[in-house]
């Protein structure tokens, strides 16, 4: 119970992000269940796509009632994103729960670069190619399965760059997309938690996923009024700190 209440400023956090800036949720949903609940790695992850998709579902509600989700890119980067996130959740059988880790602080480090570009992504001219726009969701699909993140960091530049989508568009498109590919991979880490006699904490998810929803809505109905670039540099900063806390901590389990 104690560890719960910890992780409840984080949760809020996970849902302040995904309304925010349409990612960086399972960035920090992973770390929450690792350090501050106490759960082992590959619970941790498998939780994280439940979480991060439910939350990202929720935070999208706003947005249609905009119309603001572009369903076109929906279905070209998220049906073989989802394909992709289902391959990688099945890749992870092959590894320990501490190479999993790890890759994800890389993969969190990665996602800082993004945060800290000064420069938002200009959309693409012209024709888009379809075949790049499938290629993309199929790559980014596959570190949402194997490492548990929801792959926002990725998937909003794509949507800019080669879906010549705008920022106001690509966030909300984002999240639909992110909990599309977070159900495909929580589908297979089902069967592969029960292989490995591993067993869920639904309690754990759904308080989590609650606290995470309340901060996802204010996220979204801040984040015409916040500055975007500068949320994105602090967050970004945050991440490449945490990134080498998590690195330093499985590094070495994971080598070994």
């Amino acid at each position: 119970m104690a560890a719960m209440i910890l992780a409840w400023p984080g949760a809020l956090a996970i849902g302040l992000s995904l309304g925010l800036l349409g990612s960086g949720g399972s960035i920090l949903t992973v770390p929450v269940l690792v350090y501050l609940v106490g759960q082992e790695e590959r619970l941790a992850i498998a939780g994280s796509l439940a979480i991060v998709g439910m939350i990202a579902a929720a935070a999208v509600v706003p947005y249609l009632k905009e119309r603001l989700v572009h369903w076109r890119s929906v279905w070209l980067f998220g049906i073989p994103g989802m394909l992709g996130t289902y391959l990688g959740a099945w890749s992870s059988v092959f590894v320990s729960g501490e190479v999993q880790l790890a890759a994800f602080a890389v993969v969190m480090v990665l996602a800082s670069w993004f945060m800290l570009r000064k420069t938002c992504p200009e959309p693409v001219q012209g024709e888009r190619s379809m075949l790049k726009i499938a290629a993309e969701g199929l790559v980014v699909g596959a570190v949402t399965g194997f490492v548990g993140v929801g792959g926002g960091f990725l998937v909003v530049p794509a949507l800019v760059l080669l879906g010549g989508l705008s920022m106001h568009r690509a966030v909300p498109t984002s999240l639909i997309i992110i909990a599309l590919k977070s159900a495909a991979g929580f589908y297979k880490y089902t069967e592969v938690l029960a292989q490995e006699n591993l067993s869920l904490d639904w309690m754990v998810i759904g308080a989590v996923t609650a606290v995470g929803i309340i901060g996802s809505f204010a996220g979204s109905a801040a984040a015409v009024r916040l500055p975007q670039e500068t949320l994105k540099r602090y967050f970004g900063w945050f991440l490449i700190g945490m990134g080498i806390f998590i690195l330093s901590r499985s590094l070495p389990a994971a080598l070994a």
